[in-house]
């Protein structure tokens, strides 16, 4: 009896065999975690005119809320990003004499993110054709509470600052794309900013 044709077979079979068990030796590398997409709506505009001694444009999915808890002064508001859970944090202030104070208080709250920023990039805001004179933070690092700060005044009568905060822990690599977003906005409310007669 002749068993021939069967060697064949076994070697088909054995060779099948090596073939599947070297294909399953790579290993598996799990993908990071990833983030939830954002979608960003489409930049609209309002004017915020009342009777506070400013008025500027801000952004159609933002609400402004007067604040008035037992810290507050009066015209200070947030601007808030609900979809974002992000406030813009605005302090009002009349100046007196006491600007040189103003700007230094507000030079200190912007280095008090040192510590956890990569960098801080200053912007000189001169706008004479309306009196706003101020400057602008760019807060970079991961860890850095607030993105984004700013003051603004007319160097006589009006002062106001801003702080860009989120309601989350920071983590602005994954923020980042609603960070520039909000920052868009933000100077389009610099950039319209007017003050009122006293």
């Amino acid at each position: 009896m002749n068993k021939r044709p069967a060697e064949p077979l076994r070697m088909m079979a054995l060779l099948v065999t090596a073939i599947l068990l070297y294909s399953c030796t790579e290993s598996y590398t799990p993908k990071p975690s990833g983030f939830f997409r954002i979608d960003l709506p489409k930049k609209q505009y309002r004017v915020f005119d009342s009777t506070y001694p400013y008025r500027f444009s801000y952004p159609s999915y933002a609400r402004i809320v007067p604040k008035t808890d037992s810290g507050s002064e009066p015209y200070w508001m947030n601007v808030e990003f609900p979809k974002f859970k992000g406030t813009l944090h605005l302090s009002y202030k009349t100046v007196k004499n006491n600007l040189p104070l103003f700007l230094e208080e507000s030079r200190d709250l912007v280095m008090k993110h040192i510590p956890k920023a990569n960098g801080i990039d200053e912007t000189v805001i001169s706008k004479p054709e309306n009196k706003v004179y101020g400057m602008m933070y760019d807060i970079r690092g991961n860890n850095a509470a607030s993105a984004f700060q700013f003051y603004l005044t007319d160097s006589t009568s009006h002062f106001i600052r801003g702080a860009l905060y989120f309601w989350v822990t920071p983590n602005n690599d994954s923020l980042k794309p609603v960070i520039d977003f909000l920052k868009e906005d933000m100077k389009v409310m610099i950039e319209s900013l007017k003050w009122k007669k006293n």
